[in-house]
């Protein structure tokens, strides 16, 4: 897995790149949530994530229960089906804003 992170006018954009899973959930949350408690408009990329698994969902709670404690915003982009189709069982596309672009993102945010 591969994390980028870039923050321009207030927003804190995370680009990933792979799978999260219970081998690397725990490496994005250590990258990022110092950068998501900076912030109060987050910015995820997924566009490269081909797999999230339930210790991925609980990286994708922390951000949003962060940053939703200072009435902000977490947008995700390019969603594959198959992710969304999980995080729509789990009830978790009521928690974030999705798009399928990085232009519609910002437009969002």
């Amino acid at each position: 897995m591969d994390v980028k992170i870039s923050t321009t006018d207030k927003i804190v954009t995370i680009a990933v790149e792979g799978s999260i899973d219970s081998n690397t959930a725990g490496d994005l949350q250590s990258k990022i949530m110092d950068k998501v408690a900076e912030s109060q408009n987050v910015l995820l990329d997924f566009s490269k994530v081909d797999f999230v698994s339930s210790a991925g969902l609980r990286v994708l709670l922390m951000i949003y229960r962060q940053i939703k404690s200072k009435n902000g915003k977490v947008v995700l982009v390019g969603v594959s089906e198959e992710i969304y189709d999980v995080m729509s069982m789990t009830g978790f596309v009521n928690f974030f804003e999705i798009t399928d672009t990085i232009e519609n993102a910002l437009k969002t945010l």
